[in-house]
């Protein structure tokens, strides 16, 4: 079977690129390399032995697209095409809808043109705003996110329970929690443009002497040492449960599906705890700065992932320090290549 992955070259989409090949699908890529780089399509085929099909073009370029699948049959899509920074989505809101939004309507166009299904989403816990609850499950009431970004994931959900419902189609919703870590082979790994927006990178580059200082949005959240709380999952955990939430979409014998999982590890980690959890596990020094608040963040938010356990046979069991381990040999290994 044959199935599209839009931002396949990017950190998440790259991971599961790869797990799908062991899985012996055959991948074809649409990715624009705004948020990645080709380099990554040659590291995928070292680790795998094969090479995808890769379109370097934007997804809001439909008459592109419609010749993607003129020329492949595809079996079914899952969408990683999707800008991803909560403090940036709050400078430039417009970007982010046009980009996260737009891209999705013209994918599932062409899914209804031409009757595919097996549609998986990218989604976040986001969707949740500040739960009241934790850990969150799949029942928790949604809230309006903090963020444009967070925004984009809601709406984008929407939208696919509004396809599923009028063209009886099979999606699957993953909302993840906050992935971290490479791939084992030091060949993967999360590569920010310019200045990192998530933690773990910037705590990366900040060890590697690239940044003077971390800094850390907050320490008066009501959490237990005073720095927001959330909930790390290792990448290639990740990556395997879009393997499988793929696999029972299409074993399904029903018209219509909309499953709904979350991601996540069950466990919360405090910002402070993963500096110093970091630190231990590649004997390194992480300097520093509590600077304010972050426009968009949230206080606290970590998972109950027993419904992907129980319906999927998933779940995510690598150790903080050792997905922090990766990470740092990531870092490594892109230094090597500026050598």
């Amino acid at each position: 079977m044959t199935i599209l992955v839009t931002g396949g070259l990017g950190y998440i989409g790259s991971h599961t690129v790869v797990e799908l090949l062991n899985s012996n699908f055959e991948v074809v890529i649409v990715d624009d390399l705004s948020n990645s780089e080709r380099f990554i399509l040659n590291n995928i085929e070292e680790i795998t032995g094969k090479k995808p099909i890769f379109y370097p073009f934007d997804l809001k370029r439909k008459e592109l697209l419609n010749q993607v699948f003129d020329a492949h049959q595809i079996d079914g899509c899952i969408n990683f095409a999707a800008y991803k920074a909560v403090g940036e989505s709050q400078e430039k809101p417009l970007d982010y809808y046009e980009n996260n939004l737009f891209t999705l309507i013209n994918i599932l166009q062409e899914f209804k043109v031409r009757n595919i299904s097996n549609f998986i989403f990218s989604s976040s816990c986001t969707v949740y705003g500040q739960a009241d609850v934790q850990p969150i499950d799949e029942s928790t009431p949604m809230k309006t996110p903090e963020s444009s970004y967070g925004k984009t994931k809601q709406m984008g959900e929407e939208i696919l329970k509004d396809f599923a419902e009028a063209h009886h189609r099979k999606v699957s919703l993953l909302r993840y929690f906050n992935p971290i870590g490479a791939h084992p082979s030091a060949k993967l790994g999360e590569l920010p443009l310019g200045i990192p927006n998530n933690l773990v990178p910037y705590v990366t580059q900040t060890a590697s002497g690239i940044r003077e200082k971390l800094n850390i949005w907050g320490n008066d959240y009501p959490t237990e040492d005073g720095t927001a709380v959330r909930d790390y999952i290792y990448v290639v955990d990740l990556a395997k449960a879009h393997v499988q939430a793929l696999q029972k979409l299409i074993s399904s014998g029903e018209e219509k599906v909309i499953d709904i999982y979350n991601l996540g590890t069950g466990k919360g980690s405090s910002v402070l705890e993963v500096v110093q959890a970091y630190e231990r596990a590649n004997g390194v020094e992480v300097p520093y700065q509590i600077c304010d608040r972050r426009a968009g963040d949230i206080t606290i938010a970590y998972a109950n992932a027993n419904k992907a356990e129980r319906e999927l046979g998933w779940k995510a069991d690598t150790p903080l320090e050792e997905a922090l381990r990766t990470t740092w040999q990531w870092q490594k290994y892109l230094e090597s290549r500026e050598v």
